[in-house]
Order: C-alpha cells, then sequence, then structure tokens
C-alpha cells in the first residue's frame, strides 16, 4: 500500500508470534482468535507449510475432489500440498496459481474454483450472521482465502454499521505487484454513502510477507485521522499473504 519500503527485518511485535493451525476444516485455524479489540495477544498468524505440520487429512480429501478428473489425481493432489502448504491454502490460490503447477487447461482446476466459490459464500454467510468483529476467525478465513494468494495489491473495505455488522464488503483500489494506492477521501465518501459507523481494511502483499512497510503504516494513520473527524472508528488493518497475517490493532498500529 502506498509506496512499498521494506521493514527491516519483522515488524512484528517481539516474542508474539502465534503460529496458526491449517487443516482441512477451515482455512487458518488459531490457538487464540484474532479478537480486533484487543492488541494485547498474538501479532502474527503464520500458515505453517507441509514440512511443519503434514496435511494428511487434507491431502485425501484433495485426491477425492480430483478424482473424477483423471488418473492423475493423487500427483496433482501431491504437487499442490507441496506448493502451498495445506488443503486449504491449495483453494485459497488463485487459478492462475494453480495452473502453473498443474498446467493450462487441466480440467480440475476449474472444479478447484468452484469449491473456493463455494467455501467463500459459506464464509460471507457466516460474517452476515452475527457482528463481524465477534467471529474474527471466520473474518481472517475469508480475508485469507479471497487475498492471500492474490498477484497484485488490493485494498478491500469491510464497512459495518454501529452492532459492528456487516453493510458492504468492497473492493475499492487495485494495485500493482508491490503497492497499491489509497485514497482516504474515497473510503470515507463510500462509508457514508452507505452509513457505516465503523471499517476494516484489508490488503495483501504478493510477496508473501505480511509484515506492514512503512508505507502501509503512514497510509494506514492517514485513513485513521480522515475517520476521527467523522466518527467513524478502524477497527482494525489486515494485511493477508502466503505466508499469514498481521493486524495493525495487534501490533499497537491503531
Amino acid at each position: 500500500m502506498a509506496s512499498r519500503t521494506p521493514a527491516p527485518g519483522r515488524a512484528w511485535a517481539s516474542g508474539a508470534m502465534g503460529r496458526a493451525r491449517c487443516d482441512s476444516v477451515g482455512l487458518c485455524g488459531h490457538p487464540v482468535d484474532l479478537e480486533l479489540s484487543d492488541s494485547r495477544a498474538h501479532a502474527f498468524g503464520h500458515v505453517q507449510s507441509s514440512a511443519s505440520h503434514p496435511p494428511g487429512r487434507g491431502r485425501q480429501i484433495l485426491v477425492e475432489l480430483l478424482k473424477p478428473f483423471g488418473p492423475g489425481a493423487a500427483t496433482w493432489a501431491h504437487k499442490l500440498i507441496n506448493e502451498f502448504g495445506s488443503l486449504a491454502a491449495v483453494l485459497a490460490a488463485t487459478p492462475c496459481a494453480q495452473a502453473r503447477i498443474l498446467g493450462e487447461g487441466n480440467p480440475a482446476i476449474r472444479h478447484l474454483d468452484m469449491v473456493r466459490g463455494v467455501m467463500l459464500h459459506v464464509l460471507r454467510m457466516q460474517m452476515q450472521d452475527e457482528p463481524v468483529i465477534s467471529n474474527s476467525e471466520t473474518l481472517i478465513d475469508y480475508l485469507f482465502a479471497e487475498m492471500a494468494h492474490l498477484p497484485a495489491e488490493r485494498l478491500r473495505v469491510l464497512f459495518l454499521n454501529s452492532k459492528n455488522r456487516l453493510l458492504g464488503d468492497e473492493v475499492m483500489v487495485e494495485g500493482s505487484v508491490n503497492e497499491v494506492p489509497i485514497y482516504p477521501r474515497e473510503i470515507m465518501r463510500r462509508a457514508l454513502e452507505i452509513g457505516a459507523t465503523a471499517l476494516i481494511l484489508a490488503h495483501n502483499h504478493p510477496s508473501g510477507d505480511p509484515a506492514p512497510s512503512k508505507g502501509d503504516i503512514k497510509a494506514t494513520e492517514r485513513v485513521a485521522d480522515a475517520a476521527r473527524t467523522l466518527d467513524i472508528q478502524i477497527h482494525d488493518h489486515v494485511i493477508l499473504a502466503r505466508g499469514g497475517w498481521t493486524s495493525f490493532k495487534r501490533l499497537g498500529l491503531l
């Protein structure tokens, strides 16, 4: 977001690394849920690789999903799991990313994309059933599935009402591989149009590193300043990447 200035080393709080558990059920199961109003808990959720967390059950499910599309199902599943680390991450990956592993034109890719669409629909429905910040695991699952494997940066804004229920979920800006511009005035204008009183910002890092850059921090500060004048609350800014996610609230940056 804004100009990409690599953060020196790791930008999350020292000693506060909460490693996530990826399995066949959710996209990222966290030992401690991300509570957006509490910045004291773990600042970083990490998607473990297959080497550190063998996703045996996820691999079996993926084989079953791919069996109707050819005798190479087991080989395809093995390659996908090895590349992305878990069934959840395979389903979160874009068709283009999957095609780099399975080859262009593989019929299994379209099927996986349909499964991903169903998964996203279910997660959206779960978010709409209750206040967004009361089920932070579902929020992270949804954002990770939507954004973690995108080839270019994208800024998404979740608009909430006074009861923190979802009013709108919109992509505000499409950026490049290493930056996305942010326009606080446009975000505030849209918030006023739909009557939002709170926001959650989210964007992705195609580099795979979810650590916020100096540009990310400055841009978020500008949005927070603009929101403050309109009595709109910024609950959090979440950065998603193949390597996991970070929360500005957890890092004490909001």
